[in-house]
């Protein structure tokens, strides 16, 4: 084992820029995702029913598929194609297709968007008829009892669920190495394995970056879900 190789300051540097760019798909996929998901989910349980047709048909693709599928269609299928790229580099939103940023961003985010709907849409969907009945009473509107009451009640119950979500996504940041020019950390210890033959090595540091990316991320839900949901834990007689 020659862990030197790892720490030295080019090497360091190249799982820097993966790290930030790991970070960066991740955290900007979650925001996109988190705005779609909301989206979707108020789709899914409204009252038209060719919009959730439509919603569901897509969560179902999403989900049913896996996610580097979705990536080289993006990058390798829309990012290819000549209209788009006739276009790529004047009108936009063509002129984003060509980075491969992007198209990465692009994959993940619709990808967690599908998932984050159909956990959402099951929360406001077991919500507590006894919450609803007693706003009615209120005399609040639909639109009312949901952003006051159903939404922020659905979020919170949904929050063990997303957190598996954010901790998958974070792994499936790993995928962005497929696509060339996109140095995450995975790129990088791929880099690394091919410059020096360390493959142990090299790896074994990526997996230890995301295993200390994964502990923070659950820890930081871990302490959400006991200030959020201390009301549902079982009282002390």
């Amino acid at each position: 084992m020659n862990w030197a190789v790892i720490f030295e300051p080019q090497n360091l540097a190249l799982y820097g820029t993966g790290i930030v760019t790991t970070l960066s798909l991740l955290f900007s996929s979650l925001t996109m995702g988190a705005v779609l998901a909301l989206t979707f989910a108020l789709l899914l349980t409204g009252p038209w029913a060719p919009l959730r047709w439509i919603v569901g048909a897509y969560t179902y693709v999403i989900r049913g598929t896996p996610l580097l599928i979705q990536v080289y269609l993006i990058y390798y299928g829309l990012g290819q194609l000549e209209w788009i790229q006739a276009r790529w580099d004047t009108v936009w939103p063509w002129t984003h297709f060509k980075e491969p940023f992007f198209c990465a961003l692009l994959a993940f985010s619709l990808n967690t968007a599908g998932y984050t709907a159909e956990m959402l849409a099951g929360a406001i969907r077991e919500t507590n008829a006894g919450e609803i009945e007693a706003a009615q009473t209120f005399g609040m509107s639909r639109f009312q009892v949901m952003l006051r009451i159903v939404l922020p009640s659905a979020m919170r119950r949904t929050l063990p669920a997303y957190s598996n979500e954010v901790v998958m996504m974070l792994h499936s940041t790993s995928l962005a190495s497929a696509v060339p020019s996109l140095l995450d950390v995975t790129a990088a210890a791929s880099r690394i394995y091919s410059d020096y033959y360390l493959p142990f090595e090299a790896y074994l540091a990526a997996a230890s970056i995301y295993l200390t990316a994964s502990f923070c991320l659950i820890g930081f839900f871990k302490f959400s879900e006991t200030r959020l949901l201390a009301y549902l834990a079982p009282r002390k007689h």
